[in-house]
């Protein structure tokens, strides 16, 4: 039995579908969600399980063979739902986890780090059989932007010239979905995409397609931070993303390790694709 937590989420559904797309029987596979009603589209045996409640996960990893423990989304307060989960899997003896963490997670500057950290370590101290998945950033971080760079021509970020090596969530997807079918206990894998750019590059591939010009200014880290909160974003993960960029700036979101590519038996997702995919989607 395969454990898919989260599996209502961007993340998840994706990892679902890739698993019944490899032959998984859809019988085998049961998807961990906070909220049932919302997973019925997924073709697979549902059950609850909601990372705040620790007595609905050891009910759901019951007799799971392979878990796949997708982390959290609510950054800054991962500590505690995060040792639920890893409490839940050891009471119900599950025979792997699988986790997606952030890239360099054991050594790692970046804010977002540091609950991943403490997540590895804290599954590591279970003796139970493990992957780690050290994801990269998505590339939807940035086409999601898209629209709005070509609408105001600007591109903003506290990165420099920092290179990242982001991938679609569809890579990081099939990549989970692979070592699910074939894991290699005890593998750390670091992802991220074959092709790492500049924001600058990135503002450049805007214009390139869209025919509009679009740059990329960079700011300090503090008024970027403030830019987003005078967006909208709630301070505090104004201040993470801020801090995002300057561990970027510092190549820490720079991945050439390959072990994507490897994983997934193809090239990641380039960024003209990206970009092109979401112009399109306007």
């Amino acid at each position: 039995m395969i454990t898919v937590t989260a599996a209502t989420g961007q993340l998840g559904r994706l990892v679902v579908a890739d698993l019944l797309e490899r032959g998984v029987p859809a019988s085998e596979i049961t998807a961990a969600v906070r909220n049932p009603e919302k997973a019925g589209d997924l073709g697979v045996r549902v059950v609850k399980a909601d990372y705040n409640e620790p007595d609905s996960l050891v009910s759901a990893f019951a007799g799971t063979d392979r878990l796949l423990f997708i982390s959290g989304s609510e950054a800054g307060s991962r500590a505690q739902q995060h040792q639920n989960v890893v409490d839940a899997a050891h009471k119900a003896n599950v025979g792997l986890i699988v986790y997606t963490s952030i890239a360099y997670a054991d050594r790692s500057s970046l804010a977002l780090a540091v609950e991943h950290k403490a997540t590895e370590e804290a599954i590591q101290a279970t003796g139970l059989p493990f992957v780690f998945l050290r994801n990269g950033w998505y590339l939807e971080n940035y086409t999601g932007q898209v629209a709005q760079a070509v609408e105001n021509g600007v591109v903003l970020g506290a990165a420099g010239d920092g290179r990242v090596s982001p991938a679609t969530r569809a890579d990081f997807a099939a990549a989970a979905a692979a070592v699910l079918t074939d894991p290699v206990p005890g593998s750390i894998y670091e992802l991220g995409g074959d092709e790492a750019f500049t924001l600058t590059e990135l503002a450049d591939e805007i214009s390139r397609q869209s025919g509009k010009t679009v740059v990329y200014r960079n700011l300090p880290e503090a008024e970027y931070a403030q830019t987003l909160a005078g967006f909208g974003i709630p301070q505090p993960f104004a201040e993470i993303l801020a801090d995002s960029d300057r561990g970027l700036s510092a190549g820490e979101l720079f991945v050439d390790s390959g072990d994507l590519h490897r994983l997934i038996g193809r090239p990641t997702t380039s960024l003209s694709e990206a970009v092109g995919a979401s112009l399109k989607s306007e």
